[in-house]
């Protein structure tokens, strides 16, 4: 009889594991049909099962990250590339270029550097390699780094003399450096504010060509002079910052609870709450906010939220998640505690909490945002029966969130009290560093942390971990 049930039992994972393979062709097949949309929902679907052959999790993301990219999904296509390189695909070199064009896509610039250096590194074709070497050009100069994009573009020039728009940009900066030049040459010199004297400028000595990073003189025909900027002053620009990122969609859901039924209540929770969904909307956030949520108005507001992630600009898009109040975790899952929660035994958990891993940031991982933030102020002291098996003091790291910002009021495994005042200490901090402006999503939770320390005596040390691309202000 046991032998049966064992049969039986291997039978359907053989097939649930063939069906998992099916879906692994139709999603590369749909690539090649150049159906971007639907591989992209095979071949999620396919990751998203225990029984997939992961052995084929490596062509899975790198198709998975194409596909993104196909559709212009940059910050997902970052993401799935960089697991696919993680895996170890055998195309790295292609993989850093795609990654480098899809940073200059999202304006991270620096990072699209980088990736352009570690495709030439493994990219020694002539024809790429120069191709290779003019995108990293035109990216450099963006950043300012002129002489950089002017060495750039020799080489690229070089190595391909045959390429049209190489040889048109070389031209062209070329041909501004001599404008420049000789524009200066015309203007009369000038000391101290005053024009030369006829004595002071026959005694004048003439200006020297410009040089290069070893000391010695760029001479007209051999070398071209470093690029300069142009003659044309670029228009000014306020806040470039705030420009940068003008066009950004910012979408939050804050929950905080505080009246528990079942267990002692809260006393900041609801105010931490409040007050955070109203600096969000101080900073540009659309705001959902839930208080004292039961475990199906939390599913609902959590399902509007997702909705408009998932309908945001592409890449324009940031979501913001803060929950206050008991927070438990169980087999390595984080789980949100619902007002209306009576967990007496250890199964009670997964069916009547809300699970942070596996609901919040797998949908926020799969929606068009550039940029996740998951703020958890849920790590107050485990008001539920002791003795559990699988359950541990404070809240576990998340350690596979890609392209997110997690913070936490205090370390995995520890726990922090409830402040006496308004706010707890975690949310009070946070919501004055977030009032500076300029400070990048970094800075204010370094501040916070710095903070946090002193004003406990050491005793509370926040936490956060960062897999985002590009960055955030909350002001700008």
């Amino acid at each position: 009889m046991r032998q049966g049930w064992l049969i039986g039992v291997a039978l359907l994972a053989f097939l649930d594991t063939e069906a998992q393979f099916k879906l692994y062709e139709q999603g590369l097949d749909a690539y090649q049909k150049k159906n971007y949309t639907e591989s992209v929902a095979l071949l999620n679907n396919y990751l998203d099962s225990q029984l997939r052959d992961k052995s084929l999790d490596v062509d899975v993301h790198y198709y998975l990250a194409l596909s993104y990219f196909k559709t212009e999904s940059h910050t997902s296509a970052v993401r799935e590339f960089d697991e696919a390189l993680q895996l170890g695909h055998k195309n790295a070199g292609n993989i850093h270029w795609f990654m480098a064009k899809s940073y200059t896509h999202l304006n991270a610039l620096t990072d699209g550097v980088k990736e352009y250096t570690m495709a030439l590194e493994t990219i020694t074709d002539q024809p790429n390699n120069s191709k290779l070497l003019y995108e990293r050009a035109l990216l450099r100069d963006k950043m300012g780094e002129r002489s950089a994009a002017l060495d750039d573009i020799r080489l690229a020039s070089s190595g391909d003399p045959s390429n049209h728009n190489i040889k048109k940009t070389l031209n062209a900066w070329q041909g501004q450096v001599i404008a420049t030049h000789t524009e200066v040459e015309k203007k009369p010199a000038v000391t101290e504010g005053r024009s030369l004297s006829k004595n002071e400028k026959s005694n004048s000595k003439p200006i020297p060509p410009p040089s290069d990073n070893t000391g010695s003189a760029l001479v007209k025909s051999e070398q071209a002079p470093a690029l300069v900027p142009p003659v044309t002053p670029a228009k000014s620009v306020e806040n470039p910052i705030a420009e940068m990122f003008k066009n950004e969609k910012r979408y939050a859901l804050v929950i905080g609870n505080s009246k528990y039924k079942h267990v002692s209540p809260l006393v900041n929770s609801e105010n931490d709450a409040n007050d955070m969904a109203a600096e969000l909307k101080r900073s540009n956030f659309e705001v959902i906010k839930l208080i004292n949520g039961d475990y199906f108005q939390m599913r609902d507001a959590f399902k509007s939220f997702n909705e408009k992630l998932a309908n945001g600009p592409k890449d324009q898009t940031v979501g913001l998640f803060y929950y206050a109040g008991h927070g438990i975790q169980n087999e390595g899952e984080n789980y949100l505690v619902p007002v209306e929660a009576n967990i007496q035994y250890e199964d009670d958990i997964p069916r009547t909490c809300m699970p942070v891993q596996r609901i919040v940031m797998a949908n926020m991982e799969r929606s068009n945002s550039r940029m996740n933030i998951l703020i958890l102020d849920a790590c107050r002291n485990n008001p539920f029966p002791s003795g559990f098996r699988s359950t541990d003091a404070g809240l576990a790291e998340i350690k596979r969130a890609k392209g997110s910002f997690i913070a936490y009021a205090t370390a995995p495994g520890y726990v922090a009290s409830d402040g006496d005042g308004r706010n707890g200490l975690y949310t009070q901090e946070l919501l004055t560093a977030m009032k500076k402006p300029g400070l990048t999503i970094e800075q204010v939770f370094k501040e916070v942390r710095k903070n946090v320390l002193k004003l406990s005596g050491d005793k509370q040390s926040t936490w956060d971990s960062s897999n985002i691309i590009g960055d955030f202000y909350f002001k700008f």
